[in-house]
């Protein structure tokens, strides 16, 4: 956003849209194959690097944000995974590629599952197939061997041993590699070079002249090319404006939202997968974890920009366990770049993440990535140090920054980040060679800090946003055309009116 962003958040109807497309994750892991035999003691000697490492994992809950599905397979012992408090649980991952399975490591934190199976699958659709099935766990480091063929790998866990969910510190698949590799995060080509838009406004990138027909696996979407090239020649069809003397020569526009509904969805992160989130807030039309693109432009938004139907969320704000009430909720749409005509509109469909859920680190005076006082000076901190408490009159507002620059190839990836990236020297270029209008969503809460606050991901430092572009290209092209290429302030419409 730009500078005048954080002091721009004045009146504004609390929130905004954004929610997303189903990635198919519901229906991910099951199974292919044959025997198993367990052994009892140590670490696979199969793999040097677990097939599993790095690599996707989802599950079918999280206690709290810091404890997902990624933690298991991040190879640190010090990071775990942690289910709600109920039976059935599971955790799956996806190797990448076909893969012959030969062992199974589980490191359980204390609260394990006395009962459970292995199973694989070769597609995210399954059938599943049980590769191993015990109802005497014991805990502790579990190694399981297995003779087995397949991609996706699921521990389902049917009874824990105690009144906790179900918890552990790595799950390792070990074993080779066989089959057609799919592109994953790590083995997927980077973008090709897409052209960069010249610094003339109406000189912007071309979509492939060959429609993408299929969509990679792994996380990585390609961009429809025919809404594509409607959404740039919508922009491209839009007269620049001439900017009036007094106009304050900032590129943003922005949208003012209200709270649409509350869930613990995340129909990014967690598609088709009901209650297995941390309690988001979501602005602009109602979301659920089913929510797609498609579902969004046929929805109604409380979003005040025409021609917007995009979905905004973030974790909720909690208050000694209890949601606290937005005050308001904006979203700048601007650019940080040398040169603002660069800009073109987001992608048909574009999915973008921003923050970390996982990042639990404090947030004492002075660090950065704080939430802050709005209209009011700080008076003080929590007892913990992590939250500001602010004076009678003003509020606790948070600003959250999203990436400048697209890849000019996908509208989503694996950890829904990737295909987004900063500008170089105030420049897209290199594997982000599109320049984007720069999201900045302002949170402004009805509270003055202090004691009693978490978010529902945990410290303040889990703070993240999700984005779901819903955009009318007519509305959106006409915003960046007048607006931002043109380095001016406008409202929630191209123009200076509002």
């Amino acid at each position: 956003m730009s500078t005048t962003a954080s002091s721009g958040i004045r009146a504004g109807r609390a929130s905004v849209v954004r929610q997303v497309r189903r990635l198919s994750l519901a229906g991910v892991l099951v199974g292919l194959l044959s025997t198993s035999a367990v052994s009892v003691a140590s670490p696979a000697a199969a793999a040097d690097v677990p097939l599993s490492q790095g690599r996707t994992a989802v599950a079918s809950s999280a206690e709290r944000g810091d404890l997902s599905a990624a933690a298991a397979v991040d190879g640190k012992t010090g990071t775990r995974w942690g289910s709600k408090f109920s039976d059935p649980q599971w955790l799956a991952v996806d190797l990448g590629k076909s893969s012959a399975i030969k062992q199974i490591v589980i490191n359980w934190e204390n609260a394990y599952a006395t009962a459970f199976q292995i199973q694989t699958a070769s597609s995210g659709s399954g059938p599943w197939k049980t590769v191993h099935t015990t109802t005497a766990g014991k805990g502790g480091v579990q190694t399981i061997n297995v003779s087995a063929t397949g991609r996706f790998v699921r521990l389902y866990a049917t009874k824990r041993s105690s009144q906790y969910g179900v918890s552990l510190w790595e799950f390792q698949v070990f074993g080779t590699g066989s089959g057609t590799s799919n592109p994953t995060p790590s083995s997927t080509p980077k973008p090709s070079s897409t052209p960069k838009p010249s610094s003339s406004p109406s000189s912007t990138p071309k979509p492939s002249a060959t429609p993408t027909t299929t969509t990679p696996a792994g996380g990585w979407v390609p961009v429809n090319q025919a809404a594509w090239k409607k959404t740039l020649d919508a922009y491209n069809k839009v007269a620049p404006q001439a900017v009036p003397a007094g106009i304050v020569r900032v590129p943003e526009f922005h949208t003012n939202c209200e709270v649409a509904n509350e869930a613990k969805d995340d129909p990014v992160v967690l598609p088709g997968l009901v209650g297995a989130s941390h309690m988001h807030t979501f602005f602009g039309p109602k979301v659920t974890a089913n929510t797609t693109v498609e579902d969004l432009f046929a929805s109604t938004t409380n979003c005040d920009a025409p021609g917007d139907n995009s979905a905004y969320w973030a974790p909720t704000l909690m208050k000694n366990g209890k949601p606290v009430p937005m005050k308001d909720f904006r979203v700048y749409y601007g650019s940080r770049l040398k040169d603002p005509s660069e800009v073109v509109p987001f992608p048909p469909g574009l999915v973008v993440v921003q923050g970390d859920a996982k990042r639990q680190v404090p947030t004492p005076k002075g660090a950065s990535g704080q939430f802050w006082c709005a209209g009011s000076a700080e008076t003080g901190r929590s007892d913990d140090g992590n939250w500001p408490v602010c004076a009678k009159g003003g509020n606790l507002i948070y600003q959250l920054t999203f990436q400048d620059c697209w890849d000019g190839k996908h509208i989503d990836s694996p950890d829904h980040k990737s295909h987004m990236g900063p500008a170089r020297n105030g420049t897209c270029t290199g594997d982000y060679p599109v320049a984007v209008p720069n999201l900045s969503f302002m949170l402004g809460y009805d509270s003055l800090g202090g004691d009693g606050l978490s978010l529902s991901s945990g410290l303040p430092s889990s703070i993240h946003g999700d984005f779901m572009n819903a955009w009318k290209p007519e509305n959106l092209g006409a915003l960046v055309k007048v607006c931002i290429n043109a380095k001016a302030k406008c409202g929630t419409t191209p123009g200076w009116g509002r």
